[in-house]
């Protein structure tokens, strides 16, 4: 089942998604976020003038600015006002915690940070010591520092800034992503790459599952990801559909929201989903707007699929995609070519194959299970400063290697099953093995760990460590998880801890992750 193409796709800078929706629909309510509203029409001028403000600062094309903000209609208007200036968005996971931002800032060389004032504490430890001075801009109603996001907006009086932009060379956005292994990269995103996977989202004619002008969609998946930075933003302001804000989760305030404003389109992760069949709470709000509710970011079976269909009254698909990706590569259908517990064929204009694990290069038949490889115009350009990274994820003809096990069938139906790489996935979220690795070696009682996926039901994954202590110490399994705690992310903590007397690697000193990963699957069967 292949989808028919959409060239040529004729890509601009991503900023003029927002601009030619200011001038189709002005008067017409893109964001609800609490009791404010904005128009189309004021999104862009309040953009307009932030990038006036960042010109006037001195940043512009070349430059990096990231965005620390929780959900809200500021994240927007900055996202747009930094590429308007005609630098490049770099997005901060609001749950980092300070040496995870500094990592991000310094890896990255941003000239400045957009900070919501409830990370701001977290910002400016960050930002101590850094080696660069990094302008700090201060999201807060009434901020008497400065500069603070609005004031500078309100300041501002000519018309914005019309860099120079080549869709094909300069990047729009440099979201972080762990990639294949290891710690997090920044990914080259151009302004071709998001402009052409809007329009491969919303562009396949005879669709359902597609957002389309007058929808009503809850924003609670972040913004500063992918999948809520092109998927739900871009796509949104492209179709000409109302976002609606929506802060830290709450099944209750979901249900609510969906009902208040009529939602008629839910873009949400597997751990929702399943919440989603067991809350009672469904049968309290009237949630018959939905359209469709796509879910991304980790699979779902297709039993599972079927049963929140039934549940809600409306079709659910699944979807797949990564940062590398832009993110979308994959969708299924909401009608009789639906297959439930698949991602559906390739998007347009979108090539995969399913190749052999062990040397990359031999394709495989239908049904057999390999990695997927994608080529596409939504292929990043790159990890930033990492050429050998770049070159192993993408091969000198540009198929991506995406880390991920998978078959596809006669039809071209993806159906994910495993991942090659490393990476836990927390509830959508990227956990990086290596760097709670990393961060258990620095505890003075520990002589070596490993870090593996744990199923879990309601987020995925979770991180287990296996852990070998030093002779005559005793870390506990509770010291070990706040010694982690206290340095990283909510999502990347430890939800257990093992003590070993070894781990096993092989004669050249590799950690064998699978061995620990299989002893552990074996156990819980």
């Amino acid at each position: 089942m292949s989808r028919s193409s959409l060239a040529p796709y004729n890509p601009e800078p991503v900023q003029r998604l927002l601009e030619q929706a200011a001038e189709r629909w002005p008067d017409e309510i893109a964001i609800i976020d609490g009791e404010r509203r904005f128009t189309f029409a004021e999104l862009d001028a309040h953009s307009g003038r932030f990038a006036s403000a960042l010109a006037a600062m001195g940043l512009g094309k070349g430059d990096i600015v990231g965005i620390l903000s929780p959900n809200c209609a500021e994240f927007e208007i900055a996202f747009f006002g930094i590429l308007k200036a005609g630098a490049t968005v770099t997005t901060v996971n609001s749950g980092y915690r300070e040496r995870e931002i500094a990592y991000q800032l310094q890896a990255s060389g941003a000239q400045a940070l957009i900070v919501h004032h409830t990370l701001a504490d977290a910002a400016d430890l960050a930002l101590f010591g850094s080696e660069e001075p990094i302008e700090r801009i201060l999201i807060a109603e009434g901020a008497d520092t400065a500069p603070s996001f609005w004031s500078l907006i309100e300041a501002q009086s000519g018309p914005p800034p019309e860099p120079a932009l080549d869709p094909y060379e300069d990047i729009a956005a440099l979201p972080f992503s762990s990639g294949t292994t290891g710690l997090q990269k920044g990914v080259m995103l151009t302004h071709s790459n998001l402009h052409t996977n809007v329009r491969q989202n919303l562009g396949r004619p005879g669709e359902e599952g597609v957002v389309r002008r007058g929808d009503v969609m809850l924003v609670h998946l972040p913004l500063f990801h992918i999948y809520g930075m092109t998927v739900l933003q871009l796509s949104a302001i492209a179709a000409g559909a109302t976002q609606v804000m929506m802060g830290r989760f709450d099944m209750r305030e979901m249900l609510a929201l969906i009902a208040e404003h009529r939602m008629t389109v839910l873009y949400t992760v597997p751990p929702v989903c399943l919440g989603l069949t067991l809350t009672p709470l469904l049968d309290e709000y009237d949630v018959s707007s939905l359209r469709f509710l796509l879910t991304g970011a980790a699979p779902l079976s297709g039993e599972l699929q079927t049963r929140l269909a039934e549940r809600l009254g409306c079709a659910v698909i699944q979807g797949y995609g990564l940062t590398e990706t832009s993110p979308m590569t994959n969708t299924d259908f909401t009608d009789e070519r639906g297959r439930p517990g698949t991602i559906g064929p390739a998007l347009p204009d979108t090539e995969e194959r399913i190749v052999d694990l062990e040397s990359g290069d031999r394709d495989l038949p239908p049904g057999e299970l390999g990695e997927l490889l994608v080529r596409g115009p939504q292929v990043m350009k790159g990890y930033y400063r990492q050429p050998e990274a770049t070159a192993e994820a993408i091969t000198p003809d540009g198929w991506f290697h995406t880390g991920d096990i998978a078959s596809m069938d006669e039809d071209g139906y993806v159906s994910i099953v495993d991942r090659k790489k490393e990476l836990i996935k927390y509830k959508g979220f990227q956990v990086a093995p290596a760097e709670l690795e990393g961060l258990l070696l620095e505890h003075p009682g520990v002589a070596d760990a490993a870090v593996i996926p744990k199923a879990d039901d309601e987020a995925g994954e979770v991180p287990k460590a296996y852990v070998v202590r030093k002779p005559d110490a005793e870390p506990s399994a509770d010291e070990l998880k706040s010694f982690v705690a206290e340095r990283v992310a909510t999502f990347k903590q430890l939800r257990e801890v093992e003590f070993i007397d070894a781990i096993p690697k092989n004669a050249s000193g590799k950690l064998l992750r699978r061995v620990l990963i299989e002893q552990d699957r074996a156990r819980q069967e």
